[in-house]
């Protein structure tokens, strides 16, 4: 837990942006998705940089208003930027956050395997998934629906 009373290292704010989950797909962090870029810590402010999964994402304000409320513990000013010098790719998602992504059922990208059985009788049902950057899926084995990230 963070308190105004910690010290603020890089690594703190790390550990504070983990507990920080895509406002999408609550069962991940934008830490395993791979969505920060840089974290400074200077003695005036607490400064981030995150890549969007998707330009025009629209859980951006979502976000910057959960990692400001997180890091505001450390009682510092938190300048915050989405950046695209560095586009964000699937490749970024940790293996932790596959795991949580596929425990909650969706398929990590380039992954195409039922989430909750692991057949791979699976079909694409429509490219176009509740957001840009899922598509659906069906599984023929289980006959469940699922949703998969992707690959970018």
């Amino acid at each position: 837990m963070v308190t105004e009373l910690a010290e603020v290292t890089r690594d703190a704010v790390l550990e504070a942006l983990a507990c920080v989950a895509d406002p999408e797909i609550p069962a991940v962090s934008i830490v395993d998705l791979g969505m920060v870029e840089d974290v400074r810590v200077d003695a005036d402010a607490i400064r981030i940089e995150l890549l969007p999964t998707f330009v025009g994402c629209p859980a951006l304000d979502a976000i910057r208003h959960s990692v400001e409320e997180r890091l505001g513990a450390f009682g510092r000013p938190v300048d915050l930027e989405f950046g695209f010098r560095v586009p964000w790719t699937t490749d970024r998602i940790t293996p932790p956050g596959r795991e949580r992504l596929r425990a909650s059922g969706f398929a990590p990208p380039d992954e195409a395997t039922c989430p909750y059985c692991g057949s791979a009788d699976v079909v694409l049902e429509n490219l176009f998934g509740p957001t840009q950057c899922r598509s659906l899926h069906y599984c023929r084995a289980c006959r469940q629906p699922f949703e998969a990230f992707k690959p970018v």
